[in-house]
């Protein structure tokens, strides 16, 4: 492989376990917490008796559908940026093609 494929590949690898080694050298137990959870320690460390103003409508039942569901919708907004960017990509090059049919 090329020099350049092989640092692609070992950057690729690094965004993946860096942040898994800075979480658990601090101290992790393992279990990360969403902003969500984070916002809402915060909150009641400032403001013991805050509530929240709403409630969810619908709570998954467990933490493997709400990641299931993450996931889901992850994938989804990826397919609508990947249509889009081969749409555009498709016509730019379609256009290079095709002669221009206007005199100079």
């Amino acid at each position: 492989m090329k020099r350049q494929t092989w640092l692609i590949l070992l950057a690729v690898v690094a965004l993946a376990v860096l942040p898994l080694l800075i979480h658990w050298n601090r101290g992790g137990e393992g279990k990360f917490s969403g902003t969500d959870d984070q916002a809402e320690k915060v909150i009641t460390q400032i403001q013991p008796g805050y509530r929240p103003w709403f409630h969810s409508i619908w709570k998954p039942p467990s933490v493997e559908i709400a990641s299931l569901l993450f996931a889901l919708q992850a994938a989804l907004g990826a397919g609508v940026l990947g249509y889009y960017f081969g749409l555009v990509r498709g016509r730019s090059q379609a256009r290079k093609r095709t002669p221009d049919s206007a005199p100079h």
